[in-house]
Parts: C-alpha cells; structure tokens; sequence
C-alpha cells in the first residue's frame, strides 16, 4: 500500500512523502523530487499609461486615556469559611484582610469611551505567625483576568475589582 501526494493552497506547496507498507520488511519513505513551477499568475510590472499616485490614510486613533484613581477595590476569599468580601484601599494606604496586608501603589482604569480595562499594581504581606512581615506578592493585577496575577496563599484569595474616584470609607488621618 503506498500514500503520497502533493497539496496546493494559496502559492504554497505542501509535498507529502510515499510511504511504502511491506508487510515483514521496514517502512521505507520516498520523497519525491521538487519540480519548479509557477504558483500564482505573474504580475504586470508595467504600470497603467496615466496613474496617480493616491496614497490611502487611516485615521489615527487617539491613545486609549488612562484615569488614575485614588481608590481600589479588592475582593478577597477566606478559604476556610467560603466568605468572600469586598474591601476598598486608598492608594498607598494598607488594608488588612485576615493575616494578609493588602497596599495598592496605583490603579487605572480607561474613560467611558473605551471598552473598560482596570489594573493596578498590588503589594501584599503576610503577617506569620511569629508576627514577621513578609511579601508573598509585588505586581500588577487586572481585573479582566483575576487568575492571571493571583495572590498565592493557602487560606486566602487577593484579587482586584474595579477602581473608583470615592469611597463610602472616609479616607485615613496621616498623624
């Protein structure tokens, strides 16, 4: 029984071995020989007797705006109980979730005009249990895409939401 075959799509050729099948002897492959020959119709190199050249523009688009926002707001997963709770951070101003400390350092979000992208980049630390402080999480979270940059942690889940101008919770008093 012997396979082979040539396929032609679009200028390219696709050249397919003859396989032989012998039963009690080893396959042998047969590739055949590339014959030359042309794929597409040549193109006329003579340009028509009165051409204008016409150049064709696409509009530029504006770059996509990006708004600072003064306030993120984060969910979080308890792993131990199921809760899942919703909390708002001031930017750089830390907020404490079970043993986690969450601190936004900035949070975007695109203008009403655009399809609506948030991110943020997110510092979080653990407190242990001998009470040290140590960073398990330093990058940029989107909220399009929660599990792309997740908080890594065996009771609790850390994922941004959505930024905002105000917040129902007063802003902290620097001493």
């Amino acid at each position: 029984m012997s396979v082979s075959g040539a396929v032609a799509k679009r200028g390219m050729v696709v050249l397919m071995a003859t396989v032989l099948f012998v039963p009690g002897a080893m396959a042998q492959t047969l590739v055949p020989p590339v014959q030359s020959a042309p794929l597409a119709p040549p193109v006329q190199s003579t340009p028509p007797a009165q051409s204008t050249p016409s150049v064709q523009t696409t509009p530029a688009r504006p770059a996509p705006t990006r708004i600072s926002n003064p306030v993120a707001v984060f969910s979080g997963l308890d792993k131990i109980t199921g809760k899942i709770t919703e909390f708002d951070a001031y930017i750089n101003e830390t907020v404490q979730f079970g043993s986690l400390q969450v601190t936004p350092r900035v949070c975007y979000s695109s203008d009403d005009s655009e399809a609506q992208h948030v991110d943020g980049f997110v510092q979080v630390d653990e407190i242990t249990l001998d009470r040290r402080i140590r960073q398990i999480f330093s990058g940029w979270m989107f909220a399009d895409s929660p599990a792309l940059n997740a908080v890594e942690h065996p009771i609790y889940d850390v994922w941004l939401k959505d930024c905002k101008q105000k917040s129902d919770v007063p802003k902290p008093v620097k001493d």
